[in-house]
Parts: C-alpha cells; structure tokens; sequence
C-alpha cells in the first residue's frame, strides 16, 4: 500500500484530501506539527508528499528543499498561489507536480497516480547501466565512455536509461513518450524526435557512433 503524507494547514481541505486518498486504497497521514515536519515525515516514510506552500513557521518551500535532502520521494506542491512565479520556483526547489487551488480532487488522484507508477511501478533501476563500454550512472545523470564524461539533459537521460533497461529490445515511441512525458496534456511526436536526435549528436561528438538504432515504425533500440 502506497502512503501519502499530507503537508496542510486548513483542516476542511486536509480531511478531504485524506477521504479522497483513503478511497483509492492509500494510506493518507497529515502533518500533525507543522514545526516537525522532517521527524513525522521521517517516521511515516512515505511514498510520496502532497505539500501547501503558504504554512505557518515555515513555508512549502523551506519544508521542501529539507526533505531534498534526505529523499527523493515524489513531490506535488499545492497553492492558491499559481502565478507562473510560484509555480517555477516549486519546480526549482525540486517539487515535481503543482496544483493550484482550488481543486478537482478527482484530478488530485490523478496526478499521485500518475507520479507514484512513474516513481515505483518502472522499478527501480541498478546504480550504474551499460552497453559497449558506456556506462550511465542514475546518481548523477552522467554517461561516462573512455574517460569522459557527458552530462545529459534530464529528457536525454530517460531515453538512455529506459533503452538500457531495455537492452536489444526495440522500445515503442509511446513508451518513450510516456515515460517523458507523462501528463495529460498533448505532447507532439516530432518533440521525441527532435530529443532522439539531439542525443544522437551529444554521443557522436564522445566518440559512440550508431549507438541508438531507429527500427522504422517500431521505435528505437541499443543492440
């Protein structure tokens, strides 16, 4: 069972949210003390955490950026506040998702849905992935070939990493797009192309020529 840990000073919303989230078999734990966020967020070890920015003591952010540096749980930011000024630095201070209030709750499940399969559901990948001596390390974002070292974008290193996991398998264009870009909005196919082949420059110029191969109407594979 999944657990959400719920980060919200108004009570109403916070024991809808947590109807909400029971309902579809989670398990919801609001923040009883808004001082000690980190020690009952700690104790819980949840999977993912719902987060208002506007709190007492302590904002949404402040609480964020404390939890970056103990987890990489996933993040959704909830905020009246939905300025495009709010909502890059949620995204900045490593928050993964924002919904601005007032909410759809159907909508809300959604979007933990979404984020706990893409965090958990994939499986969790081994430290380091390989293939002809180019090595990709999922702690950094770095692929590593012959002593140098080429930082990726964080589009370019889920293609990589989802090819790798893949290895000698062909992986569909929907499944690459899904794992980019999973949400509900439209994404246009030639934006995975155009990723595909900004990749493929950023591996010639480290010396991988023909490292990711195009299986017309299929999708891409490493073999």
């Amino acid at each position: 069972m999944y657990k959400i840990f719920l980060v919200e000073d108004d009570e109403a919303i916070a024991a809808a949210i947590v109807r909400h989230i029971t309902s579809w078999g989670w398990e919801a734990r609001r923040a009883g003390d808004l001082t000690r966020v980190l020690e009952e967020f700690a104790a819980f070890a949840p999977h993912l955490v719902l987060l208002d920015i506007g709190l007492p003591y302590r904002n949404g952010y402040h609480w964020c950026a404390e939890l970056r540096r103990l987890s990489r749980v996933p993040v959704i930011f909830l905020s009246s506040a939905s300025d495009n000024m709010n909502i890059v630095m949620a995204m900045n201070m490593g928050g993964d998702d924002f919904i601005a209030k007032p909410f759809d709750l159907e909508v809300l499940a959604a979007k933990i849905q979404a984020l706990l399969r893409r965090a958990y559901e994939f499986g969790a990948a081994p430290p380091l992935l390989e293939h002809r001596g180019a090595v990709l390390d999922t702690g950094d974002n770095s692929l590593s070939y012959e002593g140098r070292k080429l930082e990726l974008t964080r589009n370019e290193y889920r293609i990589l990493q989802v090819l790798l996991e893949h290895k000698g398998k062909t992986v569909s264009r929907d499944t690459l797009m899904q794992k980019l870009w999973e949400t509900d909005s439209f994404v246009d196919e030639n934006t995975l192309t155009v990723n595909v082949t900004r990749l493929r420059r950023k591996l010639e110029g480290l010396g991988l020529d023909d490292f990711i191969h195009t299986r017309k109407g299929l999708g891409y594979l490493l073999e």
